[in-house]
């Protein structure tokens, strides 16, 4: 009975040893495991770069703030499918940590709760994907991007992959044709598989170029996280520089933004750029404000 004491001890130990040497590792997976399970992330969002290895894209040396408006307070009720609802009840029930509104470019009304502030970086999920479209945009206007050729003509990597011959154009209106599953329920689907790269490490790259093609291309809209992913490969082989490094030059700096922002990389210190910007409410609403502008900056 000692042995089997000792015996159990040692695997005790050893177990211990190995979850402080893998800490970080842990408590990556286990963030990641609860992200499609409903579970209250405020304790998360706002310290995701303390979490994740990340790139930074620095704040602008000019920053520039929104000018205050005629203060807009909020209803202390709204009416949906014939039901009254209590706006704190609603900010309450959804964990809304910042809510920011701009009116003519001016900020109109600012609030923060739970673990938000102006000042808190919080993740930004599919919102990344605007910023990184944006960016292909400026790329394309700059004639480093052609919208009508084809993915693996700039991104060697995707020959053969579900993206080979498949126009750009296709791919950032989410029509590739690549075969996709959002389900979060599934422990199986698409964007589980993508997600279990960022809990455990792996390439980002090597996943999309092994997806499989589903549909001919730009017959099918259908909402595909990796879409966003090759696009990101293509404005890093179209442009020669990192998505951190191409959005700071061309977004993050000429839009003034007041705060460094965070980007989550892979493994191979590739962004993860279907969601895993970390910027503040501020910054955020700076792109909103330049496309209600049509791409015109104050």
């Amino acid at each position: 009975m000692r042995k089997v004491f000792a015996s159990l001890g040692i695997v005790i130990v050893l177990l211990a040893v190995l979850a402080y040497s893998y800490r970080d590792e842990v408590v990556r997976a286990v963030f990641a495991a609860s992200l499609f399970r409903g579970v209250e992330q405020y304790d998360n969002f706002n310290r995701v770069a303390d979490l994740f290895p990340t790139t930074t894209m620095t704040a602008s040396t000019r920053p520039y703030r929104f000018p205050k408006g005629a203060p807009a307070n909020l209803p202390s009720t709204f009416v949906y499918k014939g039901r009254q609802t209590d706006v704190d009840d609603f900010l309450a029930l959804t964990d809304t940590a910042a809510l920011l509104v701009l009116k003519d470019g001016a900020m109109v009304h600012e609030q923060y709760r739970l673990t938000g502030g102006p000042d808190v970086n919080w993740l930004s999920m599919s919102v990344a994907k605007s910023f990184l479209s944006t960016g292909i945009g400026i790329a394309v206007d700059e004639g480093l991007i052609d919208i009508h050729k084809t993915m693996e003509a700039y991104v060697p990597l995707l020959a053969g992959s579900a993206y080979d011959g498949v126009r750009i154009k296709d791919v950032l209106q989410m029509s590739s044709g690549a075969a996709w599953d959002e389900t979060y329920s599934d422990p199986g689907s698409e964007i589980n598989r993508l997600g279990r790269v960022l809990a455990l490490g792996g390439s980002t790259s090597e996943f999309v170029a092994g997806m499989q093609r589903e549909f001919e291309p730009g017959t099918v809209n259908r909402y595909n996280s990796a879409d966003t992913q090759a696009l990101g490969l293509l404005l890093t082989h179209a442009t020669g520089k990192s998505i951190t490094a191409y959005l700071t030059e061309r977004i993050w700096h000429p839009l003034g933004m007041e705060n460094d922002a965070y980007w989550i990389i892979d493994s191979e210190n590739v962004e993860m750029a279907f969601f895993g910007l970390n910027a503040t409410a501020r910054d955020y609403s700076k792109l909103g404000e330049l496309f209600r502008n049509h791409g015109e900056w104050r």
